[in-house]
């Protein structure tokens, strides 16, 4: 072989050899970059699917989803195998896709993302309300959405919850204030006093002191007959007192034997007596700062009324079992029912407490002397105790009306309060009827001292007919309230000559 011909084949295999190396150079080169990329699309597939967001991949063009991560598939009740390629439309509950097509085509029109609500389907039809953006992005050259979501059922169900709840309570609300009566007008006159009920120009006195009152911290004596509504006046004072912050600490000096009433005012230490296992404050020291309400202090006995003149006069006094004075700064409010004047002179009362409590009295008027405040309390009592019952009482005649402000009252408010209260339970319909609630010996008919008996019977028949609008007969006649058979009623009318008038 010529040397030039060796030469030749000795270069081609310098060159094959190169070219090997090289071909190894670049195919080892494509190994590690492709260990590389699918090291890469491992760690991507491991973020993408421990993201805490539902994400899906949908292919511009076709709508269908490309790929989800784990949290989409379990938000959604798919498996990846049966989720891929799924049209977007079967994840969207129908009444959802028309406001979903508008989304898609707002975000393709701008080429920006959106953020918002919409709601999926899940695999079993459940509704799955989420909230979160969708994006446009390319990979490779191709178009994809990209929409990451979040599940806000749970939100959107406490919001409802809450919304309906507030929606209850406007009816609610809206219906209390439909509510309505015949003549209702629950009178606070000027002075805005709380369930104090009137017009009567004796009350408006009445009120009037209790303004002027408030404003100090002097003791007051409230005197009236029972019922008359004497502890709401005491509340009344407090409420627009400087104290009224403060606590109103109530004693009855008449619901409490005697034995436990020093016990009640003053308290005591434990092991003062037997049974007394701690120690107990008093009424005076939970009042300190505020006022004591005395509850019937004409029924206090004497032996306590010492010990309640020197907390008057100096602010102090000892527990039961304790020598320590305690001082305290306590308002007194009294009432009584009691004629405290007599009960100085048969010795029941002593004189110094009660120049001591008289330093500002009011006397409350009774309800007789109140006759036009009747009608206004009637409606009160009417509303409150028709919503109490569930019963709708709408109207209260005049009849009704005529005849309450005749009856005399001895009971009082109170009195009064409880004949509503009846008369609405037994109601059959939606006007009050009274029964035969009412004393026929309480009726306030006028006569004078020499008047006969005829004359008497007279005045009281033609008093009950006007208080029936002239009816003899039936539920609302006059026989009915006057308790005698309708037949002898009119045989009495004829023969005392009773004619109507007008």
């Amino acid at each position: 072989m010529l040397p030039s011909q060796i030469q030749t084949i000795w270069g081609l295999i310098v060159v094959s050899a190169a070219l090997f190396a090289l071909a190894g150079a670049i195919i080892a080169s494509i190994i590690v970059h492709h260990s590389r990329i699918r090291d890469s699309e491992r760690k991507f597939k491991l973020l993408f699917d421990q993201v805490f967001d539902s994400i899906l991949i949908i292919d511009n063009n076709t709508l269908a989803i490309a790929d989800v991560n784990e949290s989409a598939c379990s938000l959604i009740g798919y498996t990846r195998e049966e989720i891929l390629d799924l049209p977007l439309k079967d994840l969207i509950p129908e009444g959802e896709l028309q406001r979903l097509q508008s989304t898609l085509d707002k975000v393709f029109a701008s080429g920006s993302g959106y953020i918002g609500e919409t709601t999926f389907a899940s695999k079993s039809g459940n509704r799955i309300d989420v909230e979160g953006g969708l994006v446009i992005c390319r990979i490779a050259d191709k178009s994809f959405i990209l929409g990451s979501f979040r599940d806000i059922t749970e939100r959107k169900r406490a919001e409802e919850a809450l919304r309906n709840t507030l929606t209850e309570l406007d009816g609610l609300r809206s219906r209390l204030q439909a509510e309505n009566i015949y003549l209702q007008e629950e009178i606070k006159s000027e002075h805005d006093f709380d369930q104090i009920v009137g017009r009567s120009e004796k009350l408006k006195e009445v009120l009037l002191q209790v303004e002027q009152v408030a404003a100090t911290d002097s003791t007051v004596l409230i005197l009236g007959e029972t019922g008359t509504g004497k502890e709401l006046l005491a509340r009344a004072i407090q409420s627009i007192s400087a104290r009224k912050d403060r606590p109103l600490v109530k004693v009855s000096c008449a619901a409490l034997p005697e034995s436990l009433i020093e016990n009640e005012l003053f308290g005591h230490e434990k092991g003062a007596f037997t049974g007394a296992v701690s120690r107990k404050l008093g009424r005076f020291e939970l009042a300190d700062g505020g006022t004591i309400f005395l509850d019937e202090i004409g029924d206090l006995p004497l032996g306590l009324q010492i010990k309640l003149l020197r907390v008057l006069e100096e602010g102090e006094f000892e527990r039961l079992g304790n020598p320590k004075t305690i001082r305290v700064d306590v308002r007194i409010i009294a009432t009584t029912n009691r004629d405290l004047e007599k009960a100085l002179e048969t010795g029941r009362f002593r004189e110094d407490l009660y120049y001591r409590l008289n330093v500002f009295p009011i006397t409350v008027p009774p309800l007789r002397e109140r006759k036009d405040d009747i009608p206004l309390l009637v409606n009160h009592f009417v509303l409150r105790y028709t919503k109490k019952t569930g019963k709708r009482i709408e109207t209260v005649s005049q009849w009704v009306m005529n005849a309450l402000q005749e009856y005399r009252w001895p009971g009082n408010i109170r009195e009064l309060e409880n004949i509503v209260e009846r008369s609405v339970i037994t109601s059959p319909g939606n006007q009050l009827e009274l029964g035969g609630w009412l004393s026929r010996n309480d009726f306030s008919f006028r006569r004078s001292p020499t008047s006969t008996l005829q004359e008497t019977e007279r005045q009281l028949i033609l008093t009950t007919l006007k208080s029936t609008g002239w009816r003899v007969s039936g539920d609302k006649g006059a026989a009915r309230i006057l308790g005698i058979n309708p037949r002898t009623l009119e045989s009495r009318i004829n023969r005392l000559g009773i004619k109507r008038l007008g």
